[in-house]
């Protein structure tokens, strides 16, 4: 399953990428975020991976990221992988003018076991709950 997800940002592009690029802001705008815990690799560059840990209902979801790509400020992409899902994430950050950024986050998701089951009947609870994130990332962002 692959779909593109698009907001725009009332915010200049070098602040969005700076806010954007903080594991300590990670905690500010993702909901249920316990933990992010370096594992390998360069933090923060190509390569690199870590473990990001939340609290999802009365359980827990750990999942691993690996930073594919880091070419700030227009890209920084990524896979994620937890129990039955992997995730690719390119995200794209575009200035629309000195004041407001366009953030395109394009997914694909690829699912095993009883996910496989959830991404064929729910495919949209996906793309919602990337819209979601993105826009706890605009209100925070736009509130710094």
């Amino acid at each position: 399953m692959k779909y593109t997800t698009t907001i725009n940002i009332r915010q200049a592009r070098d602040k969005v990428i700076a806010l954007f690029d903080s594991v300590d802001n990670m905690y500010k705008w993702q909901p249920g975020l316990i933990s992010f815990d370096h594992l390998s690799g360069d933090p923060g560059r190509e390569g690199a991976k870590s473990r990001l840990t939340y609290k999802m209902g009365k359980r827990e979801v750990e999942m691993i990221e690996t930073i594919t790509r880091r070419n700030f400020p227009d890209e920084f992409s990524g896979t994620y992988e937890a129990r039955g899902v992997w995730n690719k994430q390119v995200n794209y950050f575009e200035a629309i003018d000195e004041n407001s950024t366009r953030w395109t986050s394009v997914s694909e998701f690829r699912c095993s076991g009883f996910m496989k089951i959830m991404c064929w009947l729910m495919p949209g609870a996906f793309k919602k709950q990337t819209l979601k994130l993105m826009n706890h990332f605009k209100e925070f962002a736009e509130g710094a």
